[in-house]
């Protein structure tokens, strides 16, 4: 993450960018403020074959990230979860843990995911195969996709195994 003055945090993902860990993962947050929205009129059934389930579990994703949540990602993540940040550096789930815990009890992350989402709207598409899943965030204006999120679908619900994401512009 740069230090210089004019350029924004790495925010492209959820608890990435408070972090030297953060540019690992990308828009995953940015995309969640529609889904936020729909959230407490319908709740979709995370553990379903659907694009709305991989949608809803990508959100409680953020939720559990902002909020510390750490036996749920635990159990989410993929052992072997991978993400490589728009700088290359590639985490894994340990990082995001580690992130994680920190911003239990705290609701400064909340706050900047907020802001954040609110300067940064995305677009939300998923694509299924089999037991497959790829969730990607685009710039609504420009269709250039910002990140993805991989999942697989094991032991009745879905699974992140690898995100990959692109500079915010």
């Amino acid at each position: 993450m740069a230090t210089t003055p004019a350029k924004e945090p790495d925010m492209s993902h959820p608890m990435r960018f408070p972090n030297a860990i953060l540019s690992l993962c990308a828009v995953f947050v940015v995309a969640a403020a529609p889904v936020a929205a729909n959230a407490t009129t319908t709740k979709a059934d995370e553990s379903a074959r659907t694009r709305a389930a991989v949608i809803a579990v990508d959100q409680h994703w953020l939720e559990a990230e902002v909020g510390g949540d750490t036996a749920w990602l635990d159990a989410m993540l993929m052992s072997d979860y991978r993400t490589v940040g728009a700088d290359g550096k590639v985490g894994d789930k340990a990082a995001i843990l580690r992130s994680a815990t920190k911003n239990r009890g705290s609701d400064n992350m909340r706050k900047e995911v907020d802001a954040w989402q609110k300067a940064h709207p995305t677009k939300q598409s998923v694509v299924l195969h089999g037991d497959v899943a790829i969730l990607s965030f685009s710039d609504p204006k420009t269709g250039r996709i910002l990140s993805s999120d991989t999942f697989i679908y094991k032991d009745g619900g879905w699974h992140a195994l690898y995100s990959q994401h692109a500079k915010v512009e």
